[in-house]
């Protein structure tokens, strides 16, 4: 019987382990030394000429030796039946090829329940707020291009500036995603103010943002934030080419007295996961 078990490290994001899967060594690609970010794990068993896979989204809390990894829910699971031992074989063979072709290494660990917390009873409270995602283009080549030290002296110069610039528009920080930032502010029109100085400020470290934003409700429950509307945010800037900020029409709406900011319809556009079609507008100038 062999088993593996592999993740991958992602810009965009807590179900059962079982405890007779062996341990491997990885999570992200440039991250090991980054707390909470979301990745994606994938595994893979076999048992004679049968394949048990699994894969789902993770997060990871700590950094080095310290880790954790947490399923973020559920893990998706396929059995694969192949007629032969040998063919089951060169299966795993494979499948393990092409994840290390994109990006995954192996990870050390077992992949844990995300435990409730004591706070996680306390009752839940809801907040509306305009939800920004900003994430770096390109990065897995400008890592390959700058290698391990330039590149995290970049990224540690990219969240500087970034953090900068939030604190200058009283943006909140919730949570960093590998090389992406999540944040929330209380008028939309500062969330985007603040996207374009975020832009202009990465530029001169030669990095290129896509951002998206989304004004919606959410819940604290213990402590977090949990909500679609921190998923709709996130589906927005995926549909951002390098530069642009798209914000939804949640956004568009409540910035009708914001004379100032100069939006233009990008068209009705299906977001992954989320139900329905949404019109987005790309910020001008």
């Amino acid at each position: 019987m062999s088993d593996y078990l592999l993740a991958r490290g992602l810009p965009d994001g807590p179900a059962i382990s079982h405890p007779f899967m062996p341990k491997f060594l990885r999570i992200g690609v440039h991250q090991s030394n980054v707390s909470g970010y979301t990745s994606k794990a994938w595994c893979i068993r076999r048992a004679g000429s049968t394949i048990f896979l699994k894969w789902g989204a993770v997060e990871v809390h700590g950094a080095g030796a310290v880790r954790t990894v947490y399923w973020t829910r559920v893990p998706q699971e396929k059995t694969v039946r192949c007629r032969t031992a040998q063919r089951a074989q060169d299966y795993v063979r494979a499948a393990i090829a092409r994840r290390r072709n994109h990006r995954y290494e192996p990870l050390t660990g077992a992949i844990a329940n995300r435990r409730p917390s004591a706070a996680r009873s306390a009752e839940l409270k809801q907040a509306l707020a305009t939800i920004l995602i900003v994430d770096i283009v390109g990065s897995t080549a400008k890592a390959a291009k700058l290698g391990d030290a330039r590149w995290t002296k970049v990224v540690g110069l990219y969240y500087a500036a970034v953090r900068k610039e939030l604190k200058s528009s009283r943006g909140k920080e919730v949570v960093t995603t590998g090389d992406g930032v999540l944040a929330t502010f209380k008028a939309p029109a500062a969330g985007i103010i603040c996207a374009t100085a975020i832009q202009k400020a990465v530029r001169t470290l030669g990095l290129e943002i896509r951002v998206g934003l989304h004004a919606g409700e959410y819940t604290i429950s213990g402590g977090e934030m949990v909500g679609l509307a921190f998923h709709i945010g996130t589906r927005i800037a995926a549909k951002a080419r390098a530069g642009e900020v798209l914000v939804s029409s949640a956004v568009k709406e409540l910035l009708k007295a914001q004379s100032a900011i100069s939006l233009r319809d990008h068209g009705v556009h299906r977001l992954k996961g989320v139900p329905e079609r949404w019109r987005l507008y790309r910020v001008e100038g």
